[in-house]
C-alpha cells in the first residue's frame, strides 16, 4: 500500500476549494453579479481626528466673538488663534486666510443657531408670540453683531464681498425657512412670503437698534403687536 507523501492531503484539499471558489466566481459573473469585493469599512476617527475637529469647532467660535468685540479690523488670525488656545500656525492649518476664516465662522453658527431653534419647537408650529420673539432673538446676540462687522467690511473689501453676499443669501434662506415652519405659514397664499419677509427685516432692523443701547423695552412691544399682525395676516 503506498502512503501519501507528508503535506499531500492539504495540497489537494486547497486545490479543491481553489476550484471551487473559481466555479463560484464564474457562476457569479455569468449572472451578471459583481465579482469585486467591498471595501473594507472606514476606520473610526481617531484621536487626532477628533483633536483636529475640536480646535477647529474652538477656531470658529472664537473668530465670531472677535468679530463681534473687535469688528473686522482688530480680528487678525493671530488674535482668534490666542482666544482660542491654539497656535497661529494650527489656525492657518484649518483655515487658509483670514476670509476662510471669518466666513466659515459666521455660517457655522448660524447653522448652530438655525438647529437650536429647530429642537427648540420640535412639536412644530410655535404660538405666535415665541416665535416672533425667538426669531427676532437671532437677531440681538453675538452671532448677528458679528454678521454685521462682516457685513460692513464686505462693503469696502472687493476680496471679501462675494463670500459674504453668497453667505448671507444662504443664511438669508435658511432662516426664512425656520420662520415659516416656526410660524405655520401657508406661502401658498398671496402675500403670505412676502409677511413673513417683512418680519424678517423688522427683527433685523431690531437686532441695529439694539447695537448701541439696549432696546428691550420697545423691542418687547414691537415683538408682541407683530404677533397680533400675523395673527389677523397668517390666521
Amino acid at each position: 500500500m503506498t502512503r501519501a507523501a507528508p503535506g499531500a492531503a492539504t495540497d489537494e484539499a486547497t486545490r479543491e476549494t481553489s476550484a471551487a471558489a473559481d466555479e463560484a466566481t464564474w457562476a457569479s459573473a455569468a449572472a451578471g453579479a459583481p465579482t469585486t469585493t467591498a471595501p473594507p469599512p472606514a476606520p473610526p476617527a481617531g484621536p487626532k481626528q477628533a483633536r483636529s475637529r475640536v480646535t477647529r469647532r474652538h477656531l470658529l467660535e472664537a473668530a465670531v466673538s472677535c468679530l463681534a468685540e473687535h469688528g473686522w479690523a482688530g480680528s487678525t488670525v493671530g488674535v482668534v488663534a490666542e482666544r482660542a488656545g491654539v497656535s497661529r500656525g494650527a489656525a492657518q492649518h484649518h483655515f487658509r486666510t483670514r476670509e476662510d476664516l471669518f466666513t466659515a465662522a459666521v455660517e457655522y453658527v448660524a447653522e448652530e443657531r438655525s438647529t437650536a431653534l429647530r429642537e427648540l419647537f420640535q412639536a412644530g408650529p410655535a404660538a405666535r408670540p415665541a416665535a416672533v420673539e425667538a426669531l427676532v432673538d437671532l437677531y440681538t446676540g453675538t452671532l448677528f453683531r458679528a454678521a454685521l462687522q462682516l457685513w460692513v467690511a464686505a462693503s469696502n473689501e472687493e476680496q471679501l464681498r462675494p463670500r459674504v453676499t453668497e453667505l448671507e443669501a444662504r443664511v438669508g434662506r435658511e432662516t426664512h425657512r425656520i420662520a415659516v415652519e416656526l410660524l405655520g405659514a401657508d406661502e401658498s397664499v398671496p402675500g403670505v412670503r412676502e409677511t413673513v419677509q417683512g418680519l424678517l427685516d423688522m427683527a433685523r432692523g431690531l437686532g441695529l437698534a439694539n447695537v448701541l443701547t439696549d432696546d428691550t423695552a420697545r423691542r418687547d412691544r414691537v415683538v408682541a403687536q407683530w404677533a397680533r399682525i400675523l395673527d389677523a395676516a397668517l390666521g
